[in-house]
């Protein structure tokens, strides 16, 4: 795994990874995070690491077992309600928010990165699929001038997808696509009533679409592939003029 600046990942840059590996799907709810796995495949101290880990526990995306160490949270039915209730609030508000269209480049970045899902959808890559399809509420935010929300919603957003992991989701990529697509046109013509609706019936659609839960897989090897790289890079990219 590639070092970040300097030869070292800081815990920011670990918990940013893993917070990663979570919205691409590549670390499972109950997942098993071990310290001395993760020190060496960021080339830090345990120490870091344990401290990227307790950063994340606070976040609500990681759990500790005082005999069987740090594994990916669970969410049971009640916090899954939770998560997407707050979901609703927060993005229905931001949307409500805006006062007409916004800038023309947020638009832009908007459409490039629902392009950008569609081109994951068509080419079989589950990894890349799940992290833009959750990433787009967070471009949403960014796009609408609000980084807090921003940081909010990604956490939100992985807690979401562990979520639809855990409880079975048989919701299908392309139809959230679609709805991204329809919600960035709402934005667009500046229809902000129209906008809101569509984020609240998305969220709604993706709630209906959770079966039941099932137990989630002990696959310590997964951990390695979920963790070589990560998208976020491949997503940050400046507003266009």
């Amino acid at each position: 795994m590639a070092q970040e600046q300097g030869g070292r990942h800081s815990p920011d840059q670990i918990a940013a990874r893993i917070v990663d590996a979570i919205l691409a799907g590549r670390l499972a709810p109950g997942q098993r995070l071990g310290e001395q796995s993760l020190a060496d495949l960021f080339g830090v101290s345990r120490t870091l690491v344990r401290e990227a880990l307790a950063r994340l526990s606070a976040r609500g995306m990681v759990e500790v077992n005082a005999r069987r160490g740090w594994f990916v949270v669970q969410p049971s039915a009640e916090e899954a309600k939770e998560a997407f209730d707050a979901r609703v609030a927060i993005e229905t508000g931001l949307v409500q928010s805006l006062n007409g269209a916004p800038p023309r480049a947020a638009i832009t970045r908007l459409k490039r990165h629902v392009k950008e899902e569609r081109e994951a959808i068509r080419a079989g890559d589950p990894g890349r699929r799940s992290y833009l399809l959750g990433d787009f509420h967070v471009c949403l935010a960014e796009c609408a001038g609000n980084t807090l929300l921003a940081d909010i919603l990604r956490d939100l957003t992985a807690r979401t997808t562990l979520i639809a992991t855990l409880f079975q989701s048989t919701h299908d990529a392309s139809r959230s696509c679609d709805d991204h697509a329809r919600i960035v046109e709402a934005l667009g013509a500046g229809d902000i009533a129209l906008a809101t609706r569509l984020v609240r019936e998305h969220i709604a659609t993706v709630v209906e679409h959770l079966g039941a839960p099932t137990p989630p897989a002990d696959e310590l090897s997964r951990l390695r592939t979920a963790l070589e790289s990560s998208p976020r890079a491949a997503r940050r990219r400046p507003l266009e003029k």
